[in-house]
Order: C-alpha cells, then sequence, then structure tokens
C-alpha cells in the first residue's frame, strides 16, 4: 500500500500556562511497572469523516489540560526516568490513501498492513513525541486514525479519557471548555511512614534477574512456531447465552475470558496436571486507599493471575473458572497496592533499577495475557460524524495475547482479537463458539 503525507510537530493551545509547564516529573513505580513501549490503536471512519483541520485544531485543545502528551522522556543524573513537561508537541502525520477504505475491510476490521495505518515505532523512546498520530485519508473520503502513545504516560483508562477530551473539542470547536484531570502522580505513590512490602513485587511486576517475571516462554510450543492474528466476533446474543450459563453477577469481561480461556486450553493439548495462568490488568484507581480520582491521568494498573491445571480449566463449570478469575482480581486490594508502593520506594531509595515484566519471547504457552477495553469509549469516539466502524488494536504476534473491543457496531457484542499458533488456529475456529463445558475428555 502506498502512502504518502506531511508530518507537523502540533503544540498545544493554552488558555493560560498549565500549572505544571516545564516541570521534569519522576515516573511513579506504576508507570515503571508499564511496558517500555508506544501502544498504537486504530479507528476507521466511513464517509463523510471529519476534516483534518478540525480533527488537529481539536487535537491542540484537547492536549493541552495533558501536558504529559505533548512532553518528552529523559533521564537525569541519577540515571532514573522523567517526563519533561516541555511543550515540545504531537506528532501528526498527513497521509493520502489511493483506494477506498471499502477495499481494506474485511469482516469489520482492517484486512492488512495495519502498522503501515499509524506512525512507525521510534528507535529510541528519550527526545520523541510520546504521542503520535496518523491521519490516513482515502480516496472515497473515509478516514483512518492511527494513535500511538508511549505507556509511560498513561495507561488505558486515561488514554480513554484522553479521547473523550479530543473528540468534546472537536464537536464544540471555539467553545470547548477544557476538563481539569487529576496529574498529580506523586500523591498515587506514597509509601507508609516505614515502607514494608509483603508480596514478591521483584518477580511479579518486574523482572527477577534475567528470568522474565511471572510469565513463561513459550514452553508447550516449538521454537519454530508461527503466529497468526485472529478476530473473533462475540455476538449480544452469544454474550447474554454465556452469561446465563454463569449465572449470578458477572462481568461480560469475567465471563468472556473464561470462555476463551477454556478454549485455547483445549487446542493447546496440554498434559491435565500442567498448570495454566492468565495475566489481567487491573485498574487499582478505586482500590487504593485512599481512592484515587477516576479523572486521574497516568498509569494505574497492576495485574492478577488467576492459576489452574489446564483439566480444572475444561472439566470446572464456567462459573467456577469466572470464580477462580474474580477471586485472582479480587486479590489486588489496597493492602497489596501498598505493599507495591512501598516497594517502589525501597527500590528507589537503593537505586535499584526496575524493569516490567514483558511478555517473553513469541508465545505465552502454556499461559496467556489479556487486556481488556470493555470498560473505555475507544467504539464510542465520535468527532462529529459518527462513531468508528472499525476500532483495532495493532497485529498481535505473541501467541496467548488477546484483547477484548466493544464491537463499534453490534450493540452489545465483542470482538476478540488474539495471537494464536497457526496450527491450532483452525481447531479453535471450530470450538470458540460452543457452550461445551466437558472438555476434559479432550484430556
Amino acid at each position: 500500500m502506498e502512502i504518502t503525507g506531511t508530518t507537523t510537530m502540533l503544540k498545544p493551545v493554552y488558555s493560560a500556562p498549565h500549572p505544571l509547564a516545564g516541570e521534569k516529573v519522576p515516573l511513579t513505580v506504576f508507570d515503571r511497572a508499564a511496558l517500555d513501549i508506544f501502544i498504537p490503536i486504530v479507528f476507521a471512519y466511513s464517509a463523510p469523516a471529519p476534516s483534518n483541520e478540525a480533527l488537529k485544531e481539536g487535537l491542540r485543545r484537547a492536549v493541552a489540560p495533558y501536558p504529559h502528551l505533548a512532553g518528552r522522556l529523559l533521564v537525569d543524573g541519577q540515571g532514573r526516568r522523567l517526563l519533561h513537561l516541555n511543550n515540545e508537541g504531537v506528532l501528526v502525520i498527513e497521509a493520502t490513501v489511493p483506494y477506498n477504505l471499502a477495499d481494506v475491510l474485511v469482516d469489520g476490521a482492517m484486512a492488512a498492513n495495519v502498522c503501515d495505518l499509524y506512525p512507525a515505532t521510534p528507535e529510541e523512546n528519550f527526545g520523541v513525541a510520546l504521542l503520535q498520530i496518523k491521519l490516513n485519508r482515502y480516496k472515497c473520503g473515509g478516514l483512518v486514525i492511527g494513535l500511538s502513545y508511549h505507556h509511560h504516560t498513561a495507561d488505558g483508562v486515561s488514554m480513554s479519557n484522553f479521547i473523550t477530551t479530543w473528540e468534546e473539542a472537536v464537536r464544540e470547536g471555539k467553545n470547548f471548555i477544557a476538563p481539569t484531570p487529576f496529574v498529580d502522580r506523586a500523591t498515587t505513590a506514597v509509601p507508609r511512614r516505614t515502607p514494608a512490602p509483603v508480596f514478591d513485587h521483584r518477580s511479579i511486576e518486574f523482572k527477577s534477574g534475567e528470568s522474565g517475571g511471572c510469565t513463561t516462554e513459550g514452553e508447550g510450543l516449538g521454537p519454530t512456531v508461527r503466529i497468526k492474528d485472529l478476530r473473533v466476533h462475540f455476538t449480544a446474543e452469544f454474550v447474554a447465552e454465556l452469561k446465563a450459563r454463569v449465572g449470578g453477577r458477572c462481568s461480560t469481561f469475567q465471563c468472556l475470558l473464561a470462555h476463551v480461556w477454556k478454549k485455547i486450553t483445549a487446542v493447546r493439548g496440554l498434559q491435565p496436571h500442567e498448570f495454566t495462568q492468565v495475566r489481567v490488568a487491573v485498574d487499582c484507581r478505586g482500590r487504593a486507599n485512599p481512592p484515587v480520582p477516576m479523572d486521574f491521568f497516568g498509569n494505574m494498573v497492576l495485574w492478577a493471575f488467576p492459576r489452574l491445571r489446564a483439566r480444572d480449566v475444561l472439566s470446572w463449570s464456567y462459573q467456577s473458572v469466572v470464580g477462580a478469575i474474580r477471586d485472582a482480581v479480587a486479590l489486588i486490594d489496597e493492602d497489596y497496592i501498598q505493599s507495591f508502593v512501598d516497594f517502589g520506594t525501597l527500590a528507589d531509595a537503593n537505586g535499584e533499577e526496575l524493569v516490567a515484566t514483558a511478555a517473553a519471547g513469541t508465545a505465552l504457552c502454556p499461559d496467556a495475557e489479556v487486556d481488556s477495553w470493555m470498560g473505555l469509549r475507544c467504539h464510542l469516539l465520535d468527532f462529529g460524524t459518527g462513531p468508528p466502524s472499525v476500532v483495532q488494536p495493532p497485529d498481535l504476534p505473541i501467541e496467548g495475547l488477546m484483547v477484548f473491543v466493544p464491537s463499534p457496531t453490534a450493540k452489545g457484542g465483542v470482538d476478540l482479537f488474539m495471537g494464536v499458533a497457526e496450527d491450532q488456529m483452525e481447531a479453535f475456529k471450530k470450538i470458540c463458539y460452543s457452550f461445551d463445558d466437558l472438555l476434559a475428555a479432550r484430556m
């Protein structure tokens, strides 16, 4: 796909200088637990789509309350990473694509080359724009917005709040009134008078030595496994049926995670006694003591690790597997969060470098990792011409990595994007919509 375009650096429009202007903000322990990578998201809009000028002008107004996005990463003399709120700006690429948008959509998703639709990942994260946006204008007038941001600036909840602000700035124009999000990062990581961590955070949230935290490195797959991207659409009717089978109160995310965990365990052919776990992101804003405002802009995520033997994942009822997920998430409580903050304080005092636990290699088998966009507003992002027809994460080159996204076109539906081993793809497709609770026979 030949894409041509121009590049500019947009600086925010301030009605008054931001209180944090020029500050060098140290990363909190939550920031450092986030991966040192750019996170891309793709939104597709059919014609008529908002103009580039309207989007850029709205962006200049929307970034102003979030000065971290217009800043840069740097390292101080002690080797600590900082966010320099220097107002250097946001990278915007305007591209022209010589195709109709319909030509590159297949079954409600971008067909291929998604990586061409957002700015190329920088080779070096220091000194580059922390928010980068590519506006891909198609021959038909359709638009694909590729947004990429550095994870040390914000988590998913924060970015959802930001894109909502961008949406409002475009729609309201000169009548836009900027919000005042909570941006005091230091108050989210206050240690006890005598820091006293009680959990092994050095091997949970961070890498321990040269091993890789809690994620195994594809022990259940061969070294030459090929990974394919898979998209599965779960209709509202499917979700309702699944919830009925679980019974009681349960979130859509937990029910779907239990379902997919069962199916991927079945096609992997794990040994009955083998353990499998899922790394589940948990928003800590409302779990901390005192709670952190929901409009806090930064990182406030830790992870739960529901862990079961393969035979139990397959033979237990949906209700029981959901219960295991819920119990693991419940462990991320105020005591755990305070322990994590205390650990970060002691690590700083000892001059210890902390490296976030990353998905190791190209395969997570027998484990998995999940990110949920279920509570975010990505699928509702309406700049004035209607919500997107596609909301899509980047290519997922890691087997066992999955993202749940609310369907932008089917109310109540959910799209699953997942990296799957090529030789397991067809087997997964055959059973992904079945409600068979008796898969233990496969063991």
